[in-house]
């Protein structure tokens, strides 16, 4: 791979810096960058405000093709937009999951008319989307899925729960996998619904976090009603849309969380040198191991996302977050040890967190969601290694 911009990637460059130097001002500055991942709840409504402006300036969805309103970027272009959106310190994005999952999916699986309904107002940043596929007893394994949905005339009643979703209470729809055949086993017989959140048959509840925030609900559906056609895909089909989906989600907006890492990792090391931490060459040791193994990361990304059209493949999907997942988590447990006593030592009350603390109890969660390390590591094993599945008990 060439990493060095050619002269249309330079213009492109200076295109979005241009643009976020004139808008990325006032209360939109004051954010700082903030918004991410495990700080969603910060400063909801002036990024919601930043949605609206980014495509205002045709600066939402740049990968759609351009008859469902994207620009119809190059894979390298998005890499840039993310990398220098990133560098501006631009807060964290609100409609990720309609841009970056639901979209994507509808392009490659949604109806005519599905996309037309939909498309547009994510596109313009209007609606907001979640996901509801992990349940109590369905985390990582999908297959255990238990929310059914059954037919009644024109429309599809939803019953059961799912759990960990994130910004369930903020959301205008929901795209949920449901058990539209009840004898089917496992994977078969689901389903992949486009459901509207505001109706009497969904309850929503916080779950409170580490962090003492809630990005993530637990949502109940006690007789919640879509249409009939609002279904992705055949029924029967979600198990394939699902993982379409899931493949989406490790594809080009990767690139932007790690230039996040690479600020929290500078952060990380300036605080060391400051305190006087780096002298130690353990830390030193860790410090340096941090950036050599963010370094392959980037790498493996952009390798990974080469001449790619559509859904990054599923082992290659599981390689990159199995990868930093692991890696952000140990990142947070460096950020503590290079704090020293003062990590135990909140910044405000009544709970108000550091930087390095946020990331490191937000950073437990994720080896856990989007597939544990543990799934990750039997869809490598299995499907890149060759090794025998593993032994699936009696459904």
């Amino acid at each position: 791979m060439d990493l060095r911009d050619r002269p249309r990637d330079a213009a492109f460059r200076a295109e979005v810096r241009q643009f976020l130097e004139i808008h990325l001002v006032g209360d939109f500055a004051a954010l700082g960058g903030r918004g991410g991942s495990g700080d969603e709840t910060f400063g909801f409504e002036t990024r919601l405000r930043w949605e609206r402006v980014l495509a205002d300036g045709g600066w939402t969805c740049l990968g759609w093709p351009t008859e469902y309103g994207g620009r119809g970027a190059s894979i390298t272009e998005q890499v840039i937009f993310h990398e220098e959106y990133a560098r501006a310190c631009a807060p964290g994005r609100v409609s990720i999951l309609g841009e970056g999952l639901l979209g994507p999916t509808l392009i490659h699986y949604g109806s005519p008319a599905q996309k037309e309904r939909f498309l547009p107002p994510i596109r313009a940043g209007t609606e907001l989307w979640c996901q509801g596929y992990s349940e109590p007893d369905a985390g990582s394994d999908l297959a255990n899925v238990k929310t059914r949905a059954e037919r009644d005339g024109d429309e599809w009643v939803i019953t059961g729960q799912k759990v960990w979703t994130s910004l369930a209470h903020q959301a205008d729809w929901c795209f949920v996998v449901c058990r539209t055949d009840p004898a089917a086993l496992r994977h078969k017989g689901l389903s992949y619904l486009l459901v509207p959140m505001d109706q009497p048959g969904i309850e929503v509840r916080p779950i409170m976090q580490l962090t003492r925030t809630s990005e993530f609900n637990e949502v109940f559906f006690d007789g919640a009603r879509t249409h009939r056609d609002n279904v992705v895909g055949a029924v029967g089909e979600g198990w394939r849309v699902a993982l379409a989906t899931l493949a989406f989600e490790r594809g080009v907006a990767l690139l932007g969380h790690q230039l996040g890492f690479v600020r929290e990792l500078d952060a990380i090391v300036a605080l060391a040198q400051e305190n006087g931490r780096s002298r130690d060459a353990v830390v030193r040791q860790r410090l340096a191991r941090a950036y050599a193994e963010l370094s392959i990361m980037r790498y493996n990304t952009l390798r990974s996302l080469s001449g790619i059209d559509g859904p990054v493949a599923p082992p290659e999907a599981s390689v990159a977050k199995l990868y930093w997942g692991s890696w952000h988590r140990r990142l947070g447990e460096l950020a503590l040890s290079v704090l020293g006593p003062a990590a135990a030592v909140l910044e405000s009350g009544p709970y108000e967190l550091n930087a390095f603390q946020r990331s490191f109890l937000s950073s437990r969660a994720e080896t856990i969601y989007g597939g544990s390390n543990q799934i990750q590591r039997n869809i490598i094993g299995e499907r890149v290694l060759g090794l025998p599945p593993e032994p699936k008990g009696a459904a």
